[in-house]
């Protein structure tokens, strides 16, 4: 009997080694195409089917790039076994978008040691015939094939629909050495083309090459589900979607490069504006800053393909540059960029200037001809800083006056000459010596006042620091007894009743404020909500529930949000519970704010 059963179990043992070395090998790889011959415009789904385990990564589509573009690749495994006999399956399905009519080849592919045969593709031309309504399709258009380089060309994309769509994205163009933007959002409209009523959604990009010579402007690629109804089926609730793929017509530019003669820095574009900003007005004092702010605007370009505002001034100026800033925004089908430079001057003499003009050259792509952006030459007048406060010398005279009377002088020597028709009337030098007499009686008054303001201002701090001693001393004596704030009390229920409320409603959106405020009641601010551990476990419980990725189950989702409330219900009131029998104990044993010296 034991000889009966060791038997049995060397059978088995070598049955399922031939059976995991069965498994472990392809014994076949057979490659099909879904479509032949297929138009320029259209996609070629080509299905690879490996019999047998292979690895998912085992597919290499490099030998496919010659002829083709690679869309995305998708792999699918099936296991079945029947009679103790496994089977495995291994598919691999992607999207080749051929890029020129003719016939093609898509070579032999390996698969772990399987080859697969070579598949002859046709590639036709669009059929474009008056007689022939396609349900999707893709166009393409540019307005200039030639250009120059870091000129700015428009490109436009519409997407032609039969019918609606369950989903689709369209992608954006290519082109090497090209920078390419959207412009602005998409356009949508309904048109006849051939008979047939279809939605058109167009989009425009602006394509700025980078580089001289010929290029494709590889066309965007369309993906998209629709709806295939089934004859079979009664109801189209339970019809299938059917993937479409189109590609738009590839466009092939010649940009030129750089006309020669050019010397200054390349900037092609069809208007070019400088302009000057004077905040403070036309008034220039010595010594006194004024800010001029400079742009330069260009259409069709790029900011990075703005010069540097040139900047000249006569040596009697100091200059202060802030950095420039640069933008690019888009407005009727271009793109518009600008640069904005602001400087402080400051003129360190009074005197007649002239401020040189602004030049920037260009270059106008419609008249293929350099041009000038220029600003004006500016004449500037600068005034002395002191001529507003200085109006007339008559001052000095008197000041002279005053100062000779006060030096000891006889006074005959200082005796005006009076003429005989206007005696009995002062003299201005009377007149000077009152006005002064009175100013100086002014300024004694104002410095009375002005020290009676400081003398009040040191009583009242004086009053306020012996009134803050007293009240710092009563609280040093009771700091002993123990305090209840009914108002935070109240607070704390009324916020603990909203949190309630927002719980049994279920509104989860609503939870982690209410339980913030509530924390913050209750601890008087003292603890936020991470010293609450269970609390805090429950909420990242329901944060997990709201935001989970996958809600096909909206019924088993509601239960266990409901069970995750429950939870942090609980572990609510006995936070509560927990803080209002330790928390306060613990707020009395805290030390004072100010010691007491």
């Amino acid at each position: 009997m034991r000889a009966l059963l060791q038997s049995t179990g060397i059978i088995f043992l070598l049955t399922l080694l031939v059976s995991a070395a069965a498994y472990a090998d392809v014994n076949s790889v057979e490659a099909t195409i879904d479509r032949n011959p297929v138009m320029l415009d259209e996609a070629i789904r080509l299905t690879i089917t490996a019999d047998g385990s292979a690895d998912r990564d085992a597919f290499d589509s490099s030998p496919l790039l010659k002829d083709f573009v690679v869309g995305r690749t998708s792999v699918s495994s099936q296991t079945s076994i029947v009679n103790f006999d496994t089977k495995r399956t291994t598919v691999w399905t992607t999207t080749l978008f051929p890029r020129k009519e003719g016939t093609f080849t898509i070579p032999s592919l390996t698969i772990e040691g399987k080859s697969t045969k070579p598949i002859q593709v046709e590639v036709i031309p669009v059929q474009e015939q008056s007689n022939v309504a396609r349900d999707y399709f893709v166009t393409t258009d540019i307005d200039l094939n030639e250009a120059y380089l870091n000129q700015q060309l428009l490109y436009t994309v519409k997407l032609f629909l039969s019918s609606n769509i369950e989903r689709g994205s369209l992608q954006a163009p290519e082109m090497q050495n090209a920078e390419i933007t959207q412009l602005g959002e998409d356009k949508q409209y309904t048109d006849i083309v051939n008979g047939r009523r279809y939605q058109i959604i167009e989009r425009q990009f602006a394509v700025v090459p980078q580089a001289s010579g010929e290029f494709t402007l590889r066309g965007p690629i369309f993906t998209g589900e629709v709806m295939a109804a089934n004859t079979n089926q009664r109801f189209g609730f339970f019809n299938r979607t059917q993937q479409i793929n189109r590609v738009g017509p590839d466009i092939t530019v010649n940009i030129k490069p750089i006309p020669q003669g050019i010397d200054y820095p390349w900037l092609p574009s069809e208007m070019v504006r400088v302009d000057e900003e004077w905040p403070q007005g036309d008034n220039f004092v010595a010594g006194e800053p004024v800010t001029r702010i400079v742009t330069l605007t260009a259409l069709g370009v790029v900011e990075e393909q703005l010069p540097d505002i040139p900047e000249f001034y006569p040596p009697n100026f100091k200059l202060y540059p802030d950095q420039s800033n640069t933008t690019t925004v888009e407005k009727d089908q271009s793109l518009i960029s600008q640069r904005q430079t602001s400087l402080a001057i400051i003129p360190t003499q009074p005197g007649d200037f002239v401020l040189p003009e602004i030049t920037i050259p260009w270059f106008n792509t419609l008249t293929q001809k350099t041009e000038y952006a220029t600003i004006p030459a500016r004449s500037i007048t600068v005034v002395p800083a002191t001529s507003s406060s200085n109006p007339s010398n008559t001052a000095p005279t008197s000041n002279e006056t005053v100062d000779d009377t006060q030096s000891g002088l006889p006074s005959k020597a200082i005796e005006p000459d009076v003429d005989s028709s206007k005696e009995g009337k002062p003299s201005d030098s009377t007149a000077d010596d009152t006005s002064i007499s009175e100013k100086t009686q002014l300024d004694w008054v104002v410095s009375v006042v002005l020290l009676a303001l400081l003398l009040v201002a040191l009583i009242g701090w004086l009053l306020t620091y012996r009134k803050l001693k007293q009240t710092q001393l009563a609280g040093l004596t009771d700091s002993t007894k123990p305090r209840f704030n009914v108002t935070a009390a109240l607070d704390e229920k009324a916020q603990y009743q909203r949190l309630m409320a927002v719980i049994k409603a279920k509104d989860t959106s609503s939870v982690p404020l209410t339980l913030k405020q509530w924390i913050n009641a209750l601890t008087a601010g003292k603890a936020h909500l991470s010293q609450f551990d269970g609390v805090n476990t429950a909420v990242d419980e329901l944060y997990a529930l709201r935001f989970s990725a996958s809600q096909t189950d909206k019924r088993a989702q509601s239960e266990q949000i409901s069970k995750a409330l429950e939870k942090l219900t609980n572990e609510i009131k006995q936070a509560r519970s927990k803080w209002q029998q330790t928390g306060a104990k613990n707020s009395h044993t805290l030390s004072n704010l100010y010691p007491a010296s």
